[in-house]
């Protein structure tokens, strides 16, 4: 009997974003793990929340992708310094 990989419910992805003057941080595009990629059309919502199947917590963004709404996570850094200001992940669904 084959064993398989379980799967985790957070799933980090790269994200392509954009910096407004504010300094507002605004996802454009994600990839996906197996390499494909989902342009955003539209960030509906910026708020601070639990990420519930997952677990953690971070900036959560309510996205429109192909007139699907999803949520994508940015999951911050604690370190002060450094390159690494955070990662971004989704639920797995």
């Amino acid at each position: 009997m084959e064993k398989t990989a379980a799967k985790t419910p957070k799933v980090y992805v790269a994200v392509k974003a954009d910096f407004r003057e504010d300094g507002v941080m605004l996802p454009r595009e994600i990839t996906w793990e197996d390499g494909r990629r989902y342009e955003i059309d539209r960030v509906v919502d910026i708020r601070q929340a639990a990420a519930l199947k997952a677990g953690g917590q971070g900036d959560r963004y309510t996205v429109i992708i192909s007139g699907r709404q999803s949520y994508l996570f940015f999951e911050r850094s604690a370190a002060i310094t450094g390159n690494n200001i955070g990662r971004w992940f989704v639920e797995r669904r």
